[in-house]
């Protein structure tokens, strides 16, 4: 690769890694007895949905496996977000013709939840065959947003969020490395490394973007040594970062469902927008919103269920940022509604039952008489339509 080509990337992709042992983090994939090592060492391909928050090497997997293989095989990266899906129709065909020739595909698909399930369904049949090798991206809870057709016929490799220490190992690999930064022959303290880590959110994306955007405004200063002072005075010290995956993602669920119950539509609507411009999911809201109709409304106000069931459609047809208007409606149409736990109440009651006595035989009256034999045996005898 030329210098100026090099010039231009930015320095989370000067310092991909080329192989698993350059990687940091996610040992229980890449260690000697992980499955991505043994998938590579093995050669044995099989369709596979990579979950794991966002900067925790989903992509750089991808890339490692597409350098890696000695196989005879041909390896296309699809980007669900500036794609358009009609080109799987010819990723398909490409792939029959490979096949025909001993030769495998393998389809690497970022941000698979970004499909619709109509789209995801078309991946069945050539999974099924293995006509194609899938390798699906998300940051989003396969069990809701991959369907589950296609989940069963994938592996599901979870990868976990990068801790600090691994965030600054990253960052110490990158100095090290990378021939841009050495060249600038810059002094960065270790405190600077760390508060770095400490505000990436676990992101290795995030993490050597400020490192690099600090190298670049230190040299522009030209300062040779950066301390947490420069980080200072360039505002870039992050502020409070909003984790879909950490505790402040619970507790601002958490603080919005009770404002709902408490009957505080302000609170409740300041939660859910600090939610939503965190980067939350709008439908993960919504879904609570349904559930609290049922769990804390119930037979109070039904019509409390229905608003929650179509502030999910809304949100799901329109996107942000409109839908967050519909969010309010609903989140002020729950708030002000008259609150009922009998529903919850019952079907623990129910619930309990069931699991103390599970084997009491269902009255003859009760059951259905199908069949002329069970009619003889007086199934449905006595019973009375109400």
């Amino acid at each position: 690769m030329s210098t100026s080509e090099t010039n231009w990337k930015p320095l989370s992709e000067r310092v991909r890694p080329k192989s698993l042992d350059e990687m940091v983090g996610q040992q229980h994939l890449t260690g000697s007895k992980g499955i991505i090592r043994q998938f590579l060492e093995k050669e044995k391909l099989f369709s596979m949905i990579l979950y794991g928050p966002p900067g925790s090497g989903k992509t750089t997997i991808g890339e490692i496996i597409r350098n890696n293989l000695s196989l005879d095989y041909e390896y296309i990266y699809f980007s669900a977000t500036t794609r358009k899906t009609g080109e799987f129709k010819k990723i398909f065909e490409r792939a029959r013709a490979l096949k025909k020739h001993g030769k495998q595909m393998i389809l690497f698909v970022d941000e698979i939840h970004r499909l619709n399930k109509a789209q995801q369904d078309i991946f069945l049949p050539v999974t099924e065959s293995g006509t194609v090798v899938l390798i699906g991206a998300t940051t989003e809870n396969p069990s809701f947003e991959v369907n589950s057709a296609l989940l069963s016929r994938c592996r599901l490799i979870i990868l976990k969020k990068l801790d600090e220490n691994n965030i600054v190992e990253l960052l110490e690999k990158a100095l090290e490395i990378d021939e841009i930064l050495r060249k600038k022959r810059l002094t960065i303290h270790n405190d600077v490394l760390e508060i770095i880590a400490q505000n990436s959110g676990g992101d290795a994306r995030i993490a050597l973007n400020i490192l690099d955007t600090l190298s670049e405004s230190a040299e522009g200063l030209e300062k040779k040594s950066v301390d947490v002072e420069l980080m200072k005075e360039l505002s870039l010290i992050p502020g409070g970062r909003y984790s879909k995956k950490g505790e402040e993602h619970y507790d601002l669920i958490s603080a919005f469902i009770k404002s709902i119950r408490g009957s505080d539509p302000d609170a409740a609507l300041y939660y859910m927008m600090r939610m939503i411009e965190g980067g939350e999911d709008p439908k993960f809201i919504a879904r609570r919103m349904i559930i609290f109709a049922s769990e804390d409304i119930g037979l109070a106000d039904p019509t409390a269920l229905l608003i929650a069931v179509a502030c999910f459609e809304a949100v799901e047809r329109i996107g942000l940022p409109e839908c967050t208007l519909n969010l309010a409606e609903g989140v002020i149409y729950l708030s002000v509604a008259i609150k009922s736990n009998s529903v919850i109440e019952a079907r623990d009651k129910a619930k309990k039952k069931a699991r103390e006595k599970p084997n009491v035989p269902v009255p003859l009256k009760l059951r259905n008489p199908v069949t002329d034999m069970m009619k003889k045996m007086d199934y449905g005898k006595n019973y009375t339509y109400p």
